[in-house]
């Protein structure tokens, strides 16, 4: 059996008045994140990490922000096209580590929510998704919730 990991991390600007998408799941919240997509930090990372343990670049690589395809396109549906490229490559999931960094809203209501929404893109349990959250301590742009961030680390098997 041949394993890999990979590592992904993802970061957003956070505005008010746009929609906060987290591991596919909307949060209530004033302000959400900003970007080409639904700017969906936690998929990003998840993503990321998932390719760049089967050797697959980048998400950028695969789904560039400059073309309009991918504009405003729900994360999940990005996620399942990284699964597609695993799966090409004969690779499954053997578990799934997530740290999410915000100031608010609070995330841990919403943990069973996320790993409930993205167990079944990712083909395994909820028990092999890992999603924690922390705060920067009100310290630099996630401490003056001016962004969030997320850092991903995902186990190959093949």
């Amino acid at each position: 059996m041949k394993i890999r990991v990979g590592f992904g991390f993802d970061v957003h600007q956070l505005k008010e008045g746009t929609d906060f998408w987290l591991g596919g799941i909307k949060h209530a919240h004033t302000k959400g994140a900003v970007g080409h997509s639904d700017a969906d930090v936690l998929i990003h990372a998840i993503c990321d990490a998932l390719l760049g343990a089967a050797g697959l670049r980048d998400i950028g690589f695969h789904f560039p922000d400059t073309s309009a395809e991918f504009k405003g396109i729900d994360s999940k549906i990005l996620l399942a096209r990284v699964m597609k490229l695993l799966k090409e490559k004969g690779y499954t999931i053997g578990n799934i580590d997530c740290t999410l960094v915000l100031e608010k809203p609070k995330i841990n209501p919403h943990i069973d929510a996320m790993k409930q929404t993205l167990a079944p893109i990712l083909e395994i349990e909820t028990e092999d998704i890992a999603i924690k959250a922390t705060t920067n301590e009100k310290m630099g742009y996630v401490g003056r919730e001016e962004g969030v961030c997320a850092y991903a680390v995902a186990l190959l098997q093949k």
